[in-house]
């Protein structure tokens, strides 16, 4: 698994639980290191052995950490490069929902080595969705399922999530747009402001 992966995990337990959680957690993984390195490549053994441990120590269910981390990396200001990156896909949700399918293509523009699995986007009726997502990362669509929650407040929209499970050789994540403008969004300028 790509470092930049595996880092951003790391930044999601260190900010939510503390550095010492942290810690516990890469101690039960015995991977012989304490951090990940952002543009490193990782075995999948390493990064299966680093999630299995983070289930242990959190005590949580994998697949709502992975949310959870899915939702720190768009809403935290630490990884606002990625808010930036997603909301190039659209000025509205459905806009940027139709803008999944070219996530993996947009994601290697950035960092060459970073290969996501393929999604799609099924449009099943107005406002009711199906996004499949190919194998190739596990976890990836509990992380995804994180990063369509966030960015619905990020651009004030109301939706339901729910995932559905693997139908015919993909994962499914089934969205409904509530209502639109259910809230007042987050600001977005095209323009990166510098400090």
């Amino acid at each position: 698994m790509h470092g930049l992966i595996n880092r951003a995990i790391q930044a999601f337990v260190a900010s939510t639980y503390g550095e010492e959680r942290w810690n516990d957690v890469m101690n039960t993984a015995d991977l012989g290191f304490s951090e990940f390195e952002a543009m490193l490549i990782y075995t999948d053994e390493q990064s299966q052995k680093m999630l299995s441990a983070m289930e242990k120590v959190l005590e949580r269910p994998l697949p709502e950490i992975l949310e959870d981390t899915g939702t720190f990396m768009v809403s935290n200001p630490q990884v606002e490069a990625l808010r930036r990156l997603l909301r190039f896909g659209g000025v509205n949700y459905v806009e940027f929902l139709h803008s999944l399918d070219d996530l993996p293509d947009r994601a290697r523009l950035a960092v060459a080595d970073l290969h996501l699995p393929a999604l799609e986007l099924v449009e099943n009726s107005p406002g009711q969705f199906d996004l499949l997502c190919q194998p190739g990362l596990p976890g990836f669509s509990y992380v995804l399922m994180g990063v369509l929650r966030a960015m619905a407040d990020d651009y004030g929209d109301l939706v339901i999530l729910d995932y559905r499970g693997v139908q015919e050789g993909a994962e499914v994540i089934s969205v409904t747009l509530v209502e639109t403008d259910f809230a007042e969004g987050r600001t977005f300028d095209l323009g990166a402001h510098s400090l």
